[in-house]
């Protein structure tokens, strides 16, 4: 099975403009996501570190990648979302089995996380695609519309995705149901790998209407009753969304950066 990572990178960003080309101890966000995503085992092991790509919708991020030594392929600005942008680059590479999505502004990104995912996949032969969650300890975390939520069945297939807090227990003892084991709360991360037939299928499917009621295009996949793989990670590695988001990144990086004598 030949994999292939792909980091959607979009340059126009509403809440903080240009975030990926922003820099922390010398480095632009994107390259610190590239850095990470390079840490995964299946790209260590590989004869191939050209499998990482970046796909870019403006020079001014293919220039930087060239910069930091990275591969960028110019991809389409009229993407809507990532995975747009992860099934055009598929579209050209038929080679490839499986593609891996690690947005751009995810420079903290485990490579534990990269390697589940993808072996997610290979241990289910019937899922279409593969996406990691992490269990919810926190109350205030679970009612937060802006944290994404998933059922997940025995199978460790996902059932629903969600704003709204499920499961809900009807007797109203959330603390009872955050501390469950095992857990059945989750946070959904936003990381996922898909085989080359799904997103060939996905990208010239419409909305459906849980994916516009919601705003989670997995819900795409999952009211036309594709299956999705889960892998579940002990936390989640914040991304950057917000200047406030960027400057916690900045100062947790130059608290891990040697200190100059």
């Amino acid at each position: 099975m030949k994999i292939q990572i792909v980091i959607p990178a979009r340059l126009a960003s509403t809440r903080l403009p240009e975030k990926l080309l922003r820099t922390a101890a010398g480095k632009s966000v994107l390259q610190h996501t590239y850095e990470s995503v390079c840490g995964a085992e299946l790209v260590l092991r590989t004869e191939n570190p050209a499998d990482v790509l970046v796909a870019v919708d403006d020079p001014r991020l293919a220039e930087e990648v060239s910069r930091f030594g990275g591969r960028a392929r110019m991809t389409s600005p009229a993407c809507r979302s990532g995975t747009d942008r992860v099934a055009e680059i598929a579209e050209q590479a038929i080679d490839i089995d499986v593609f891996i999505n690690v947005q751009g502004d995810e420079p903290e990104m485990d490579p534990i996380a990269i390697d589940l995912v993808a072996q997610a996949l290979i241990d289910d032969p019937e899922a279409e695609m593969a996406t990691i969650v992490t269990p919810i300890r926190d109350a205030n975390l679970l009612r937060d519309p802006a944290c994404v939520k998933a059922v997940v069945d025995d199978r460790g297939r996902s059932i629903y995705f969600s704003r709204s807090a499920i499961p809900h227990r009807r007797d109203g003892d959330t603390q009872a149901m955050l501390h469950q084991s095992p857990p059945i709360c989750f946070q959904h991360l936003g990381l996922y790998a898909y085989r080359r037939e799904f997103l060939a299928w996905f990208s010239h499917q419409p909305p459906s209407s849980w994916e516009q009621a919601e705003c989670l295009e997995q819900l795409r996949a999952i009211q036309a009753g594709k299956r999705i793989a889960v892998r579940t990670v002990e936390k989640a590695t914040p991304g950057i969304d917000t200047l406030e988001d960027f400057n916690a990144f900045v100062e947790r990086v130059e608290q891990k950066a040697p200190k100059r004598v």
